[in-house]
């Protein structure tokens, strides 16, 4: 327990924890990536990925310890009871702060199959984590403007390859997909932007999830819609390491997934590319119904 050193100190002694974790286990990473690239059977693909996500799995509990040795989390978590490790999911969330994705890996780890998140492409090149990502078969997502397409039409697509590819080598093991639905992190600014309809929320984006319904969605267990609410405020990643992130609220929900949306083609279909978004719509809806509850239920503390 670190709570009476200041909270810099605190900061200082997370950072370096998280560092050498990361640098620790970043290793069986890449030499399972490499022996996957000289073993291309099925068995033995399985057998090197369930070893390589062990070793995620380690580095997530270590850093779920030093969470707990900052500052213990008061936890408030609902909906977690049904979720196993044998199914696969498609898991998405409100987006607040990077502090989401550490407090995900937090409750699901080892009680879901290992996360695995659509990455900006640019992403591959963060030192050290961007090849652990690439190591653990992330799918790396080329997002192209409107502009850029009308100029370039031949690279409509590319993300759809994408996304079957990255699914295609998911079918081995039970795995949980996950997307981010709003696409980026909520604040002020975008909200207005975006004329989003939302209080708590940005728009949802629809077409990254039904990719995934249409190369994998015969797979999936169910949708594990996510709602995280902090309390006392968004917290940044500084505010974690240095401990001062003292509550979250979190429910899981299991939604099952309309079997008129598995398997169709987004881009080729205009009426079930409507009807998906009008049901990602009233999944948001209620999502933002779901804020205004726990914002109610969980009013601000003072801090410790």
């Amino acid at each position: 327990m670190l709570r009476f050193l200041p909270a810099p100190l605190r900061g200082v002694l997370a950072g370096l924890i998280l560092l050498a974790n990361t640098l620790i286990f970043c290793w069986p990473l890449f030499i399972g990536a490499l022996l996957k690239a000289a073993l291309p059977f099925a068995g033995a693909q399985r057998s090197i990925n369930y070893w390589v996500h062990a070793c995620a799995q380690t580095w997530i509990a270590v850093n779920k310890g030093w969470m707990d040795l900052v500052q213990p989390i008061q936890w408030d978590v609902q909906g977690l009871e049904s979720v196993d490790m044998q199914h696969s999911y498609l898991v998405t969330s409100n987006h607040q702060s990077w502090v989401d994705i550490l407090i995900l890996q937090y409750q699901l780890n080892r009680k879901a199959p290992f996360l695995k998140f659509f990455l900006k492409q640019e992403l591959i090149w963060v030192p050290v984590i961007g090849l652990c990502w690439w190591a653990l078969e992330f799918p790396f997502m080329k997002r192209f403007s409107k502009e850029y397409l009308a100029k370039h039409p031949e690279k409509r697509g590319q993300d759809m390859l994408t996304t079957r590819k990255a699914c295609e080598r998911y079918k081995i093991n039970p795995v949980s997909v996950f997307n981010f639905l709003e696409g980026t992190r909520l604040t002020p600014a975008k909200q207005a932007q975006q004329n989003s309809p939302f209080k708590y929320l940005l728009k949802p984006k629809a077409g990254g999830i039904a990719f995934v319904l249409d190369a994998m969605g015969e797979q999936l267990a169910a949708l594990l819609n996510v709602t995280i609410h902090y309390p006392n405020g968004t917290p940044t990643f500084v505010d974690l390491l240095c401990g001062r992130l003292q509550r979250v609220v979190v429910r899981f929900e299991q939604v099952e997934i309309p079997a008129q949306f598995i398997g169709k083609n987004y881009d080729g279909d205009d009426a079930y590319r409507l009807a998906f978004q009008q049901w990602v719509n009233q999944l948001w809806e209620d999502k933002d119904a779901e804020l205004e509850r726990l914002h109610q239920q969980f009013p601000p503390t003072a801090q410790r």
